[in-house]
């Protein structure tokens, strides 16, 4: 095992064993290769490189209480990517060959699989780049699909401690009819302005507006948005928003817990209702969010603040839904969805 400590990993780069590749060139895709070296070598002129013709996905695989290796959910991402690859025009590979490729990468840089009971995992960042050289605006035609890895803490450095939060209403990260639903890098990329500036103002995130009306809640400029009041789980409706994963799966579990779910566009006014608001993705699964601020512009010294909770520990009802992930995730408890693969 990689000689880490593993209870300080943070969210970022760290060198693994190998990195998966699998080539798409004259209609058809070739056979995956193994790579210990993590560069690249493409042309300049590659699509990927000039016109942001790539999309992503993000998963994870946990070493469980009981010893076996899950993945968790591998078939949503293949599928999401798949929707992805077909927005940008794009080849994508089928569901069989994504999964495959998780687990051999898995397998490859088990060393780097964390031990059970550090709260850190392996992150796998499933990536599709067009390589042939172009100098017009079109789709790629020949394509390098990635399988990368590397053991992660939790994304914001401390697992469910409440984070503080700006809307931006003078910037969005997704145009009305747009790619916001699809997890494309040019999407972050739209949203690094507006994120560096509410950051060296002392924010940690930034919930962003339906870009038509800048009168509903969309999403985090990382992650969904959930909320919770009475026994209500409350998340926003929009073609603007990415389909996460983990908010679906967090739906499902609030069903499971007996609450009632609502997927609806969500006013900005609402805030002021929610007992507990939250940020969901696979980075984090749930950051609680203790505090919202409304600014008619980031920069603005007028400032509306929301809260929720405490500043100091993550609410009852988030806390609960998130053990249950967990603790499917992990192998403590029954995974009644049949959503981990396990690797053997």
């Amino acid at each position: 095992m990689a000689n880490l400590d593993w209870t300080k990993l943070g969210f970022g780069y760290r060198k693994t064993n190998t990195i998966l590749s699998c080539s798409y060139k004259d209609g058809q895709w070739g056979p995956v290769e193994s790579h210990t070296d993590d560069n690249l070598t493409i042309n300049a002129f590659a699509g990927a490189l000039h016109y942001s013709i790539e999309c992503f996905e993000g998963l994870k695989a946990f070493r469980g209480a009981d010893g076996k290796v899950r993945l968790f959910r591998p078939e949503e991402n293949a599928k999401r990517l798949q929707r992805s690859a077909n927005y940008i025009g794009i080849a994508a590979p089928s569901v069989d060959r994504f999964i495959e490729m998780c687990v051999r990468a898995v397998k490859e840089n088990i060393d780097f699989l964390p031990p059970y009971g550090t709260n850190a995992s392996m992150y796998l960042r499933p990536t599709l780049i067009g390589v042939n050289p172009q100098l017009g605006v079109k789709s790629s035609t020949e394509c390098l699909f990635l399988m990368l890895c590397a053991p992660v803490g939790a994304y914001t450095g401390s697992t469910l401690q409440p984070s503080y939060v700006v809307i931006s209403r003078d910037y969005d990260r997704a145009a009305p009819n747009g790619t916001g639903s699809f997890k494309l890098g040019s999407n972050y990329a739209a949203s690094l302005y507006s994120y560096n500036l509410a950051h060296k103002l002392g924010y940690e995130a930034v919930l962003y507006l339906d870009p038509l009306h800048h009168q509903y809640i969309d999403e985090f400029n990382s992650s969904n948005f959930f909320a919770i009041r009475g026994n209500s789980y409350i998340t926003p409706k929009s073609d603007t928003i990415l389909p996460s994963i983990t908010n679906k799966s967090l739906e499902t579990v609030a069903k499971e817990l007996g609450m009632t779910v609502e997927r609806r566009p969500v006013p900005v006014e609402e805030l002021s209702t929610f007992e507990e608001v939250g940020e969901c993705g696979t980075a984090v699964v749930i950051t609680p969010v203790y505090q919202i601020d409304d600014r008619p512009a980031l920069e603005s010294s007028e400032v509306k603040p929301y809260y929720f909770g405490s500043k100091d520990q993550c609410g009852p009802k988030s806390l609960k839904l998130y053990q249950m992930i967990r603790g499917i995730q992990d192998g403590e408890i029954e995974d009644p969805f049949g959503w981990c693969l396990l690797v053997d």
